[in-house]
């Protein structure tokens, strides 16, 4: 599994009640990876997810057993893959996400997936296509540096 990390352009800070939404991949962007994500990219997973109900795990710096909440919108537009998320605030965990986005410790929002499709562009760039969406997590060190 790959991780791309989106960094976003501004501190996203979580509502009271521990919403916050932002792209947690950017169209078009270059990660430090070598890797572009196209428009286009997500539609078969997002399509995958919805037939059965599910949504990718919310979690910390990619970390499977820290689960901080849950995405409750995911979605591609014009600028990339658009989520919304709600940190589960009755958790010890939810709990220190919301305090570290609050605080600016949590800057980006990064995909963990696996690539289905991509080709290289002649710059050795690789350009991904289709996207197996495992997990979004938040993060303090972002891999890119523009969302």
């Amino acid at each position: 599994m790959t991780t791309n990390t989106l960094f976003l352009a501004t501190r996203f800070a979580p509502s009271d009640e521990g919403i916050f939404e932002g792209h947690a991949a950017i169209f078009g962007e270059r990660n430090r990876h070598n890797e572009i994500v196209v428009p286009g990219a997500f539609k078969r997973t997002l399509g995958e997810h919805q037939t059965r109900g599910i949504q990718p795990p919310l979690l910390l710096h990619h970390d499977r057993s820290k689960i901080a909440g849950v995405w409750s919108e995911l979605s591609e537009d014009k600028t990339g893959l658009f989520v919304r998320g709600q940190l589960a605030l009755n958790t010890t965990l939810g709990r220190e996400a919301f305090e570290l986005a609050s605080m600016g410790a949590l800057s980006g929002i990064s995909i963990g997936f696996r690539e289905r499709g991509s080709k290289m562009d002649r710059d050795g760039t690789l350009m991904l296509t289709d996207i197996d969406l495992v997990e979004i997590s938040l993060v303090a060190l972002p891999s890119a540096d523009k969302a």
